[in-house]
């Protein structure tokens, strides 16, 4: 049994394909293409050479030109803060005397438990304070 050499670079697609899904590297993704474009060289009826070199130019070019975009955008995109990350920075109105013992402030239109992040530090209800950090369910304010 006789197998085409375009099989073989479809083979050859498939097996560089496996680590892509099991690994989520888009190289193999791009190496992958390239093995398609070299069965689709074979099965035109082009010599090795040409299938070989066809593959390492279309696995280069994306690897060249894809690879920057993708980190490009992946870079570029801000990242939304959840949770309590998302509290942080944010300013809070105390609604109870705050000190380095507690306090209750309003933070997103709930109140929370909060401290203040110096010790000798306090807040009268009315003023606006800035949450630092979050430590478990409790502000720490400055």
């Amino acid at each position: 049994m006789d197998i085409d050499a375009w099989v073989w670079w479809l083979i050859g697609a498939v097996g560089l394909g496996i680590p892509l899904v099991l690994t989520a590297m888009p190289e193999f993704g791009m190496f992958s293409v390239g093995a398609v474009a070299g069965a689709v060289t074979a099965a035109l009826g082009f010599g090795v050479v040409a299938q070989v070199l066809v593959f390492v130019v279309v696995s280069v070019a994306l690897v060249a030109v894809v690879r920057p975009i993708a980190t490009r955008h992946r870079d570029g995109r801000p990242e939304l803060a959840t949770g309590v990350d998302a509290l942080k920075g944010r300013q809070a109105v105390v609604l109870e005397r705050v000190d380095g013992s507690g306090g209750r402030i309003k933070l997103a239109g709930e109140v929370w438990s909060a401290r203040t992040l110096d010790t000798g530090q306090t807040f009268e209800p009315g003023e606006q304070v800035d949450v630092v950090d979050i430590d478990g369910a409790t502000a720490v304010v400055m």
